[in-house]
């Protein structure tokens, strides 16, 4: 028995009224696929709680009265000048070895790591959507010259030029922003151009150009929608790079300074204290682990669902549904018992 009879035979035993079908566009598409993924679901929550915990950072800082400046030599520290343990004297995460509060300086590091994740890849988006595209549409010396300049972005060696820029302007979030934006901006290019390549040969375009649009129109009208799918896909993977980026420098004490709280310089003074503090150590890269975990995932899951080729996954999800609800049915005498495999 197929699965059209199925259907037919579930709406004749009056468990659903018939509904007209109803046309849905690619984006409507692609977010039912994206429900339909419990790992992208799941992935999305867990950053959505990330950034309301680090817009509420300073709720947190009000709520347990430590501001994550602030150390207390007194309560946060034992006797030998330790942090203190998690749970200790109001410190619901212990605290870190100036005596200052774990929990809130972790809050406060979120919004320094998301903020610099998602202005650079929103920097580099913007940059390297309009380098690949002019590109890919003219061609000729305009494509060998910007494709050139971003082959040799791409070669260099971005950590190395990342910790001399460091060293030289001195480190700060304004070059943590320019560093990263900068050796971003090249890979989304590259794969801008090749698309734009691509669509370029369309009829549509053809039709459009005959009609008297300008270059610039059929780009950013024409093109422009058709690479939001591949860029999306790339920003969400990119954002998750630039906090780790950002992390590394801030360890090495080349990117945010002390007093003001990151991920990467919390753990860079953990490293003094990991046998005596494990608290000191784990909460924050669990923090960093958890945050660039889950946009990975999630780059994963927008990735399948913009991907028309997984819609034979969904189909085959709800085939096992109505197969499912069928025989629930069939145990209780509305239905029939399912037909063999071979049965159509």
């Amino acid at each position: 028995m197929s699965v059209t009879s199925v259907a037919v035979e579930v709406q004749g035993a009056g468990s659903a009224p018939e509904q007209a079908i109803q046309g849905r566009s690619q984006w409507q598409l692609t977010w039912r696929r994206l429900l339909s993924d419990k790992v992208a679901v799941i992935s999305l929550i867990v950053i959505v709680i990330m950034v309301a915990l680090a817009i509420a950072a300073p709720a947190f800082a009000a709520l347990t009265g430590h501001p994550p400046d602030v150390a207390y030599p007194n309560t946060g520290e034992t006797a030998a000048g330790l942090p203190v343990p998690p749970g200790t004297n109001g410190f619901l995460l212990g605290t870190d070895g100036s005596g200052r509060d774990l929990l809130v300086r972790i809050l406060y590091g979120a919004r320094i790591s998301l903020f610099v994740g998602i202005v650079t890849t929103l920097i580099a988006t913007v940059a390297g959507v309009t380098v690949g595209m002019i590109a890919g549409y003219f061609g000729g010396v305009i494509d060998a010259v910007l494709s050139r300049f971003v082959d040799a972005v791409l070669a260099f060696p971005y950590v190395v030029l990342a910790l001399a820029l460091a060293v030289v302007l001195g480190p700060s979030l304004t070059v943590i922003l320019g560093v990263i934006s900068f050796f971003t901006w090249a890979g989304i290019s590259r794969i801008v151009r090749g698309q734009t390549l691509s669509i370029k040969e369309k009829e549509y375009i053809e039709a459009a150009r005959s009609l008297g649009a300008g270059p610039f129109r059929i780009m950013f009208v024409h093109i422009l929608p058709n690479l939001l799918a591949p860029v999306l896909v790339l920003a969400t993977l990119f954002i998750p790079q630039a906090i780790i980026f950002e992390s590394t420098l801030s360890y090495l004490g080349l990117g945010i300074q002390p007093p003001t709280a990151s991920w990467g310089n919390i753990l860079g003074d953990a490293q003094s204290f990991y046998q005596q503090a494990w608290w000191y150590v784990v909460f924050p890269a669990a923090a960093l682990l958890i945050t660039t975990l889950a946009f990975n995932l999630l780059g994963d899951g927008i990735r399948d669902a913009m991907d028309p080729r997984t819609e034979r996954i969904f189909a085959a999800g709800k085939r096992r549904k109505l197969d499912r609800a069928r025989r629930k049915a069939a145990r209780r005498g509305d239905l029939p018992a399912a037909s063999a495999p071979g049965e159509a």
